[in-house]
This record gives C-alpha cells, sequence and structure tokens, in this order.
C-alpha cells in the first residue's frame, strides 16, 4: 500500500514540473556562459594600455603598421571562441562647450558587425606626453633668502648657504609674489635699514637664513653692536623683526649661535676652523627673543642661559604630513631634533603657534622641534614671526620650505585640461561564436 502511495507522489511531482517547463523563460545559453564579457573586455583593455601597446597605437596615423600588430596581440590574448570590435573616436569639443566623437579607426576580428548581443566597455585615454599641471596662487609678500657672498655657514655640513639658498629658491619662488636673493651683507644691512633692494614690499616680507646657526652681519652693524660678542645685534634683528612683522627662518641647529662677515672677521674664526666668523653662543637666540618682544624688553640686556633641549627622533603632525603631500614636498617625516625650543618661551616672550604651523609633534608639552611662532604685541595683533627648525646638521631645507608653506598655505589650482587632441575614446566590444 506504501509503495503505490509513493509512486502516485512522484507521478503528481514530475508532472507539476513538466507543466512549469511549459511557461518558464530559460536564459540564452551566452547569458548562463560562466565569462562576463564586460569584465573580460575591461581586463583586456587594461592589460593593453599598462604595456604600453594601446597607448602608443591609438595616436599613430591610421596607416601605420601598429594597428595591426595591436590587432594581433589583441587577438592572441582572447579567448578563441571570443571575436571583437575595437573602435577609437576623437574627444571634440566645440566653442559652445559640446562634446562629440568623431570616428578614428577600428580594427576588427569578426567578418561583419558583432550585432545588438555584444557587449563591451569605453575606456577615456590621453596622450602619454600629457601634462598635468597645478597652479599655486602666490602668497602676496616678498620672500628674502640670505645668500650672502661674504658669509659661512655652520651645522650645514656639506652644504654653503649659497647652494642652500638656491634650492630654496627653486622650492619656494613659485608660491610667493616677489623672491629676492640677498647677496651680500651690505644688502641685508639696507634691508634692516628700511631700505628695498629692487622696489620690493619689505613690509611683512619671509627672511631665510640659509646659513644654519650663524647669521649674516652687515659691516656697518658689526661696527655699532659689538657688545657681548655681538649678541646686541642679535636683539636689533628682533627688534626689526617686530617693527617690519617679518617673518624670520632659521633653518637648522641652535639659532644666531654666531655671527659671520668674512670681511670683517677675516681672522676670525668659530673655534672650529671656521673663518669669517664669531661666536655669540646661547646669547644670541635670547636676545633675539627679547627683540622680537619689544617693547616688554625695550633695552639690551645680556642672558646667556642655555634654552634648548635635545628630545631625539621626532616626527611630523598630521597636518605636516598632508601638506608634505598637497605640496609634494617630502622630507622623512622623522627627523632628530637636539635644538628643540622650549614650551616656556611661549609665556615669556608672548609667543603663540598656531595649530596648523606645527612641523612635529610636541615631545611631552616640553619641545617644539619645529614651528613659526608669533609675536602678539599689547593690541593683540602680530607683530614679527620666528619659524625655527631645531634639528641637529645636516639640514634639509625640504623642511624649512614645508614650514613656510603650511604656514602660509598657498591655494593649488589644476590647469585646465583640453580634452581636444589629447584624449581619444576607444570603445571595445567582444562577442561570443556560437551563442544565441
Amino acid at each position: 500500500m506504501r509503495t503505490i502511495e509513493t509512486f502516485f507522489v512522484v507521478l503528481i511531482l514530475l508532472g507539476t514540473l513538466v507543466f512549469s517547463l511549459q511557461f518558464a523563460v530559460l536564459p540564452q545559453p551566452r547569458v548562463i556562459s560562466s565569462q562576463n564579457l564586460q569584465d573580460l573586455a575591461l581586463t583586456s583593455i587594461q592589460t593593453l594600455d599598462a604595456e604600453g601597446e594601446l597607448r602608443r597605437t591609438i595616436f599613430d596615423p591610421t596607416n601605420d603598421s601598429s594597428w595591426a600588430e595591436l590587432e594581433n596581440v589583441l587577438s592572441s590574448s582572447l579567448p578563441p571562441d571570443i571575436v571583437f570590435n575595437l573602435t577609437v573616436f576623437d574627444i571634440v569639443t566645440s566653442s559652445q562647450g559640446f562634446i562629440t566623437y568623431r570616428f578614428v579607426h577600428s580594427i576588427s576580428s569578426a567578418e561583419d558587425n558583432l550585432g545588438v548581443g555584444s557587449e563591451g566597455i569605453a575606456y577615456l585615454l590621453t596622450t602619454s606626453n600629457t601634462t598635468f599641471m597645478k597652479t599655486p596662487k602666490k602668497v602676496t609678500k616678498t620672500l628674502y633668502i640670505l645668500n650672502c657672498d661674504d658669509s659661512n655657514g655652520w651645522w650645514i655640513t656639506g652644504y654653503t648657504g649659497q647652494t642652500l639658498a638656491t634650492d630654496l629658491y627653486n622650492l619656494l619662488s613659485p608660491y610667493v609674489k616677489t623672491t629676492v636673493l640677498v647677496n651680500s651683507t651690505y644688502q641685508l644691512g639696507l634691508l634692516l635699514d628700511n631700505t628695498t633692494l629692487q622696489g620690493e614690499t619689505l613690509q611683512d616680507a619671509v627672511l631665510i637664513n640659509t646659513f644654519g646657526e650663524a647669521v649674516p652681519i652687515p659691516t656697518s652693524y658689526a661696527n655699532m653692536y659689538p657688545r657681548d660678542s655681538y649678541a646686541e645685534y642679535c636683539y636689533q634683528l628682533g627688534k626689526r623683526v617686530n617693527l617690519y612683522n617679518w617673518t624670520w627662518v632659521s633653518i637648522v641647529g641652535y639659532p644666531f649661535y654666531y655671527v659671520t662677515n668674512t670681511v670683517f672677521f677675516a681672522s676670525t674664526q668659530n673655534g672650529w676652523g671656521i673663518y669669517g666668523m664669531k661666536d655669540v653662543e646661547s646669547a644670541g637666540l635670547n636676545s633675539f627673543l627679547r627683540g622680537l618682544n619689544y617693547p616688554s624688553y625695550p633695552s639690551y640686556s645680556y642672558d646667556g642661559t642655555w634654552i634648548t633641549g635635545s628630545p631625539g627622533v621626532v616626527q611630523f603632525t598630521l597636518n605636516a604630513s598632508y601638506y608634505s603631500n598637497y605640496y609634494g614636498i617630502y622630507p622623512s617625516p622623522y627627523q632628530t631634533s637636539t635644538r628643540a625650543l622650549p614650551t616656556d618661551i611661549l609665556s615669556d616672550y608672548h609667543l603663540s603657534v598656531l595649530p596648523k604651523s606645527y612641523i612635529f609633534q610636541v615631545v611631552n608639552n616640553s619641545w617644539i622641534a619645529g614651528a613659526t611662532f608669533n609675536h602678539k604685541g599689547s593690541d593683540d595683533k602680530i607683530h614679527g614671526s620666528f619659524t625655527a627648525i631645531g634639528l641637529t646638521r645636516t639640514p634639509d631645507v625640504r623642511v624649512s620650505a614645508l614650514a613656510i608653506l603650511m604656514y602660509y598655505n598657498p591655494k593649488l589650482f589644476s590647469s585646465e585640461f583640453t580634452l581636444a587632441d589629447t584624449s581619444r575614446l576607444v570603445l571595445l566590444q567582444l562577442v561570443k561564436l556560437g551563442g544565441a
């Protein structure tokens, strides 16, 4: 009895299946094929582009033998049951801004059109010699780079101040309205006396000292301010930075540790055999900061306290890493600092640091290895700034360049790119032989 019941159940199920198949819409054979033609087309064309075959050929004359070579390469790379049609179009932009596509050439492994059953992808290619440019919006300030031919540097081992000046000029001049090389201590004296060199704007300028721990001194100032091994000169520098609202940039080491003038100090050396240079020692930096903090320090006074620290390896801030990529300037994000400034100077000299201008992370809330310090006067306005890169030698001026760009943040604008004559559209269509 159970055998008969089972037989009838199977019979009913088979009948239901046969009845359902009468109304079912079955997919075409090519659809249930495991091959995805669009993926195959994209993979094929990307491979040709990566190998350079495609980009070289589609901009060649249509009678060039490279087209036949491309056809052979494409045929051999596809499965034997796949035929293709590759069509190239020029991209034409009208004066009204409308884009149209103009037929250039096609190659195919099919005798006739592939028909509506084909699948494919479109791929945009530019010529290999196309250059994409970014144009900076220039900072409307004057950039002075000390290039004094009568000065020697210290802690710039392997370089001279003059070679570093050239490097900084190449790095930064595209970003500022006016860049001026200060070619002698005499010219520096003119600037300190409020006299321009080329009719440029002197107020609010940026001055980069490329001589490391040494600072050039004009002969006139060497005669005026010899007190305490010229620490008083450093005080006067700080006052000028305050007065003219300059940003003074020290690229490495302990700032203002020496003064240099190879004529005035021709017979004087710094204790390490470098002539044309005289020790100021730690009083130079303290004197500069006091001058920058004028009128809190209305007159010069000596302070020889050593204030920098040696936190060791320091790391870029996230902001520095971002702008390193933004401007395409890539110093190592890890540096060694042996001359970091203490955070105490912020309160001692009415200084502040904008979050955007920290180059390195502050170490133990105590040491600032690289940043731009702004001095605020009683009117709560900025009166002079000081960018100090307290790293060990040898200097990487890309850090200094990045510091300036981070602080002034000139915007970059991508250049307009015209598609005509530089880009072509490639359409690759595939069809599987034997499909419905």
